[in-house]
């Protein structure tokens, strides 16, 4: 069994209401709480590091299953968005919206299509970072799929 690991490295001065910096080798950010909590809104925050990370590995893991299904895409987008729940002062990551727009070549037919529908589906629950909050963080997919004209 191999093992990848991953070093995050932070600093942070002061309290709640400060900002600090991330570096996780390709990522290296401004932290802080968002306005929207009442924080600073300096730099990127755990809610959009949490959603950018299920969005990456989401569409990663989409374009591989395109690919290896040997299906013509044309383009390939995502729009993701995270719901924060706030409930007597406590915030709760409630779910995550991918919203994979997949654009087929014209050469495509329904069996593409259809196929593009389930491996949408088939993408979530297999992405790395979908299984880790499996459980405590509702994730849904909500496909926009179509074939170029030709």
């Amino acid at each position: 069994m191999a093992e990848h690991h991953f070093l995050l490295k932070a600093d942070w001065q002061g309290g709640r209401n400060s900002t600090g910096f991330i570096d996780a080798g390709g990522l290296k950010a401004e932290i802080s709480i968002p306005k929207e909590m009442d924080g600073p809104g300096v730099g990127t925050n755990p809610d959009e590091m949490l959603l950018g990370a299920a969005a990456t590995c989401y569409l990663i893991t989409l374009a591989a299953m395109l690919e290896r299904a040997k299906i013509p895409v044309s383009q390939l987008k995502l729009e993701s968005e995270g719901i924060v729940e706030v409930e007597q002062g406590v915030f709760t990551y409630k779910k995550i919206i991918h919203r994979p727009k997949v654009t087929l070549a014209a050469e495509a037919d329904g069996k593409d299509v259809e196929k593009v529908g389930l491996l949408s589906e088939k993408a979530e629950k297999s992405c790395m970072i979908s299984r880790a909050v499996q459980g405590n963080v509702e994730i849904q997919v909500e496909a926009e799929i179509g074939v170029e004209e030709g």
